[in-house]
């Protein structure tokens, strides 16, 4: 009996051995940017840069969207240019915020999501003025320290009298 239960473990170990060592496979390499061929460059250019130092994962994504370019029609293609510049000119910082956004929204139910979709549609039928109107009302207030700078440049601050101190020849002291 308990050669059994040895025998059905051991048979079970050798059948889920090949599942673990696919499991524990690292992702495959994604190539550097000399690697490329010119038509993925030439595509790609605008996070040339970058490229490099991205994720496998980053650029495996944007090797899809580059195998699927050739077949967009030309206002797609624009589009995708337009967002990897846009993208290429963000800091570090504004990169992240935009992840976390974009991981926000993916949680978001399906019909939060159409609602932000709607607004944002109406946001991008807006005129340009209508747009930078909002945009100011949006804005936060400009900072305390412009203020201080214009004050100062207008009246220099006094200088702050020195308390009377004992031994302090700046300031005799005063019976």
């Amino acid at each position: 009996m308990a050669g059994r239960y040895r025998t059905a473990i051991i048979l079970a170990l050798c059948l889920l051995a090949p599942l673990a060592t696919n499991a524990a496979t690292p992702e495959v390499k994604q190539p550097a940017w000399a690697e490329l061929s010119a038509d993925q460059k030439k595509t790609l250019a605008p996070v040339a840069k970058e490229w490099d130092n991205m994720p496998a994962t980053q650029r495996k994504k944007l090797l899809t969207v580059v195998r699927r370019y050739p077949k967009m029609t030309p206002p797609q293609q624009e589009r995708i240019q337009a967002r990897l510049k846009q993208w290429a000119e963000l800091t570090f910082q504004e990169r992240e915020l935009a992840r976390k956004k974009y991981q926000k929204l993916k949680q978001l139910s399906p019909e939060e999501r159409a609602r932000i979709q709607k607004k944002w549609q109406e946001y991008q039928n807006l005129s340009h003025e209508q747009r930078e109107s909002l945009r100011r009302k949006a804005a936060p207030p400009a900072p305390a320290v412009e203020e201080a700078k214009v004050e100062s440049a207008v009246a220099p601050a006094q200088p702050a009298e020195v308390p009377p101190v004992a031994g302090n020849p700046a300031k005799p002291e005063t019976p």
